[in-house]
Parts: structure tokens; C-alpha cells; sequence
């Protein structure tokens, strides 16, 4: 190998199915979750040289993701480093984008050649399985395979289904979405259980949230396939009311203040990202109306700039 391996992965936009994607939810009723992958990106290393931890600028997650993931390959001869250009806790995606790209970079670094659904599965297995982190399947595969996405779930398979954007729809997408991060700590994993074990105890009121979650999501992943950007939005705002439904630590008072005002300057969509509890949020602004959301939100949180992430992780050096 070359002596630094450096490879990269996208985050990424959930627009709809989030948690259902999550097991057993979609083990036993199927989960369908629409994405976009970002151009926000974990980037890992890999370099010669006996094995030792990241260096100090690494988070910790990112720094036990490497550490697990060089344990797979069997990997005793090389140093790893994470960074990212996105915040932690984001919503975003982050720790799968920096799974996805430490796999990949010790795949080339070990010469092994590997799909992006191999790649997406090993980064997940090391996540949920090695570290204990609860979560679900998407944010892997936005990260392995980039663009967008409408993901089907069920027991053993994931059936990826890549959705092609219009030049003018990713253009419309990059001036009308915006995301905002609130600075707050993204959802525990103790709510993240408390709904499973709602959903394992048949609570109607998270049964038909999922139901109505999946079910929005092939809608969406509909409209944003025709390039239908309006028709989107009014989608997610519904997603995000079926969402907030599954527990009360879902939304919080600045997402509800940052979606507030950003209706009242002309957004016409609206949703926290990923789990919810803080991170992020996404607005889908009317047209012509991008700059008027981004003015008002602009002191609630922080405005992350992105373009669509056409590929998934790739090798940089």
C-alpha cells in the first residue's frame, strides 16, 4: 500500500422513514427511509506504522469506531485518524460517514476490495454490534453509496434503490434546503430504546407513527424523483409530525423556535434530522424565498452550507 491511505464519506439529509430503518421495527414490518447524501464529510487516514490511537484531534466515537474497525481487519501496523467537517451529534449521519470511510480506508490499506453494501454492513456490524451504539441502517448506506437514496428494509436484505435528480432539482434542493444546528446534544440512546420498547410493547400511538413514517417516505422518495420540490416539503412537515409523536424528547423548544420562524420568512417544509432531540434542522424554504429563511434562522443556530454528495465514499489519496 501507499504509505497514507485517505478516503472519504458523505453525510447525509434524512427526508423521511427515519426509525424505521431501525431493528426490530424493520426486521418484522419493514422499513422504507428516503436520504440524500452531503457534501459533509468524515474523511479517515490510514498510514504505516506501528498501531497505536488516533491522534488527539479525533473525537471519541470516532476514535473507538477506528479502533474497532482496525480490530476486524486485523490490522496491528497502521495509525488511523477521523476528522469531519460537520459538528458532532449532528443528526447528520456522522459517526456511520466516519465508520464507512475508516472500512473503506482499511479495505485499500489491506488490499481487499469491497461493494459499498459490504462496506455499508461491516460499518454498521462495528457500530451496533462491536460498540454497542444503537441505531439504524440508513446513514450507512447514504454514506457508502452517496446521491439519493430510497432504502428498503427488511430482515436480511436492503434493497437500495438510487433516485436520479435533474440538474434544476439539485440545484433547487441546494438553494431551498437549509440546515440549521442548534448547538444541542442530538437524542440519547435511552430514548432511542424507550420507543423501541414502545414498539415491541404494541403502543398504537408509535405504531402509527412508523406505519404513517414509512408510508411518507415512499411519497417522498416519489416527489423528489419527479423533481416535485413543493410537494416534498409539504411531505416532510408531515413526516415531522408523525416523528415528534414517538416521544416527548423529540422535539425540543429551539427546534420548535427555529421552524416557527422560518415559516414565518417562507418555509414551506420542515423536520429535525436524524433521531431528533437537537442536531439539526432541515428547512425547505418556497422559491425564491432561501435567503429570508436563512436571515431569520441565522441567530437561533448555525447555518451549514452543503451541495449534493453525487458519489459515495471515495478514495482521496
Amino acid at each position: 500500500m501507499s504509505d497514507i491511505i485517505v478516503t472519504r464519506a458523505p453525510t447525509r439529509i434524512d427526508f423521511g422513514g427515519g426509525w424505521t430503518d431501525v431493528p426490530p421495527y424493520c426486521d418484522e414490518m419493514g422499513g422504507f427511509v428516503c436520504n440524500l447524501a452531503i457534501t459533509r464529510y468524515a474523511t479517515a487516514s490510514v498510514a504505516r506504522g506501528e498501531r497505536r490511537d488516533m491522534r488527539n484531534d479525533s473525537n471519541a466515537a470516532d476514535l473507538a469506531i477506528a479502533n474497532a474497525a482496525a480490530r476486524r481487519f486485523d490490522a496491528h501496523d497502521v495509525t488511523v485518524s477521523v476528522r469531519s467537517d460537520f459538528p458532532i451529534g449532528a443528526g447528520l449521519g456522522g459517526s456511520s460517514a466516519a465508520g464507512v470511510a475508516t472500512v473503506a480506508a482499511l479495505a485499500a490499506a489491506c488490499g481487499e476490495t469491497m461493494t459499498p453494501t459490504a462496506i455499508a454492513e461491516l460499518s454498521r456490524e462495528i457500530e451496533i454490534g462491536d460498540l454497542g451504539i444503537p441505531g439504524g441502517r440508513q446513514d450507512h448506506y447514504a454514506a457508502a453509496y452517496g446521491g439519493a437514496l430510497g432504502l428498503r428494509f427488511s430482515a436480511n436484505h436492503v434493497d437500495v434503490q438510487p433516485i436520479a435528480l435533474t440538474t434544476q432539482m439539485r440545484a433547487e434542493i441546494e438553494e431551498r434546503c437549509i440546515i440549521v444546528y442548534t448547538g444541542q446534544s442530538r437524542i440519547s440512546g435511552e430514548t432511542i430504546n424507550a420507543v423501541l420498547g414502545a414498539y415491541r410493547r404494541g403502543v398504537p400511538r408509535v405504531l402509527n407513527a412508523l406505519q404513517h413514517m414509512r408510508a411518507n417516505a415512499e411519497q417522498i422518495a416519489v416527489a423528489l424523483g419527479v423533481g416535485d420540490l413543493d410537494r416534498m416539503a409539504s411531505l416532510v412537515s408531515e413526516q415531522w409530525t408523525h416523528q415528534r409523536s414517538l416521544h416527548s424528547a423529540i422535539p425540543t423548544p429551539l427546534i420548535d423556535e427555529i421552524i416557527s420562524k422560518a415559516r414565518g420568512a417562507g418555509a414551506i417544509g420542515a423536520k429535525a434530522l436524524g433521531a431528533s432531540g437537537g442536531g439539526c434542522v432541515l428547512l425547505i424554504a418556497g422559491e425564491g424565498r432561501g435567503d429570508d429563511v436563512r436571515t431569520v434562522v441565522a441567530s437561533l443556530g448555525e447555518v451549514l452550507p452543503f451541495t449534493v454528495a453525487t458519489r459515495g465514499v471515495e478514495r482521496c489519496a
